[in-house]
């Protein structure tokens, strides 16, 4: 037996990963409700690909909290209720507070340049009416800074399986204030506590920034 013989097919996950993609964007993107219920005939006619990497997509999607399957009822979007809005508010507050305490003493120069450009990327495409998925980006974006900076391991990976979430509750939070991302000033703050030297300030700063807007967003979902 040759060495080539042992070596097994190569799994295409590239298919699927788009197809995640593309189902992740609609949800997040508000093009199907919280709540919507979906059929694998029709996502397959509409995304144009066949029922097995579809089933393999959804799967993803239902660990990671943005679809539900239940038994006998079939595919929903999910819903998101005042305690999972409220949850979501407190685990990443709490977060993100440790991350900024582990990030602090790594800032440099650089890395204070590279939260201000993160910052002017976001400012510059509200002003120039990108879509709403596109602000939803650059604001994770920028919030992923102070994660990445940490360095720590087991804490990107929880900010990362976070995201899908985040996004979703970001095009509630763009609903409830009728507009297609934040203020341009809404991050200056942040921004400039992060490049300063008190740390106290900063993490005072951020459970006020988080519950920014979460009390209008409890409303609509309401």
């Amino acid at each position: 037996m040759t060495m080539l013989s042992t070596l097994r097919p190569v799994e295409d996950r590239t298919r699927r990963s788009q197809i995640v993609q593309r189902l992740r964007d609609m949800i997040v993107t508000g093009q199907v409700e919280p709540g919507g219920r979906l059929t694998e005939v029709d996502l397959a006619q509409r995304l144009g690909v066949s029922r097995a990497p579809l089933r393999e997509a959804i799967r993803e999607l239902v660990e990671s909290g943005l679809m539900v399957s239940e038994p006998y009822k079939g595919l929903f979007v999910r819903s998101i209720t005042r305690r999972d809005l409220e949850e979501l508010y407190s685990l990443r507050t709490t977060l993100e507070q440790f991350a900024f305490r582990e990030a602090w003493p790594l800032r440099s120069q650089d890395a204070r340049r590279d939260l201000l450009d993160r910052n002017e990327d976001l400012s510059g495409a509200i002003a120039a009416g990108d879509n709403a998925a596109r602000a939803i980006e650059l604001e994770l974006r920028l919030h992923s800074w102070c994660y990445e900076l940490s360095g720590h391991t087991l804490l990107n990976q929880t900010w990362k399986r976070m995201l899908p979430n985040l996004q979703f509750y970001f095009t509630l939070h763009q609903k409830a204030h009728k507009r297609p991302g934040p203020l341009r000033e809404a991050h200056d703050l942040y921004v400039r506590l992060a490049c300063g030297e008190d740390l106290d300030a900063m993490l005072a700063h951020l459970d006020t920034h988080m519950r920014q807007g979460l009390e209008t967003t409890l409303v609509f979902v309401g």
